[in-house]
């Protein structure tokens, strides 16, 4: 049986910073919320972190958004918060789930999720983090748990068996979202609805290729055939 993107129960979030990008996207009713983060940010050219972000929180109104917080020192991450969540109802606050000398964050999401901001914790990679934020988001605001399964994948981890226990450590927090992130292929996608994960937040690039899914192998296989030959062509090669 080939699997189609309309059998898919999962949450497609599209991931990036370019502005007319996210509006295309938002204009597909198969994406269901946006992310970004600093790095993307700077990528795409992005100079004025508060307006861009603002403009964004006014042209996509009605979809979940997450924006991240860029301190280091716990009480300004939580100053800047505070101020990013008075941007929209719909806006979440991308915490970290440690600062750079790798201290906990623990303290300052439970602080955040307990007075209803709505938070997003980002850049997880271990079971053990799953764990602890589990611990302190029960019982709060709305919030996204973002594990890095693309990065676990490329440290020669396969990440489903540990996504698939996160979805399990999270059952007790009826307002927490599992989201995976830093998907490397379409496959992710699937992987992650099969194992019940909520959301997945996706590249452009990688949501281009969503236009294959359940193509018929055989024609696949001889349109790649002909890629090749044209090509060579095309280059003028000979032997």
């Amino acid at each position: 049986m080939v699997v189609t993107v309309k059998d898919l129960r999962i949450k497609i979030f599209a991931d990036g910073a370019d502005r007319e990008g996210m509006l295309e996207l938002y204009r597909n009713p198969l994406i269901r919320g946006f992310t970004t983060n600093p790095t993307l940010m700077r990528q795409a050219g992005v100079t004025d972190y508060r307006a861009f972000a603002q403009e964004m929180v006014r042209d996509i109104p009605d979809r979940p958004i997450s924006f991240e917080v860029f301190a280091d020192e716990f009480g300004e991450m939580e100053r800047q918060a505070r101020e990013i969540a008075g941007w929209g109802e719909q806006v979440y606050v991308k915490i970290p789930v440690t600062n750079t000398r790798g201290e906990s964050s623990c303290p300052l999401v439970e602080r955040l999720t307990q007075s209803g901001v709505k938070v997003n914790v980002t850049a997880m990679m271990t079971l053990r983090q799953v764990r602890d934020v589990a611990r302190v988001v029960r019982g709060g605001a709305p919030c996204l748990v973002s594990v890095f399964a693309g990065r676990v994948a490329d440290t020669g981890r396969d990440p489903v068996p540990m996504m698939a226990a996160a979805v399990e450590l999270l059952q007790p927090c009826p307002a927490a979202e599992l989201l995976w992130a830093s998907p490397r292929e379409i496959l992710n996608i699937f992987q992650a609805d099969a194992i019940g994960c909520p959301v997945i937040t996706v590249t452009p690039e990688v949501l281009r290729k969503l236009d294959v899914v359940g193509r018929d192998l055989d024609d696949y296989s001889r349109e790649t055939v002909a890629m090749f030959y044209d090509d060579a062509v095309a280059a003028g090669y000979a032997l």
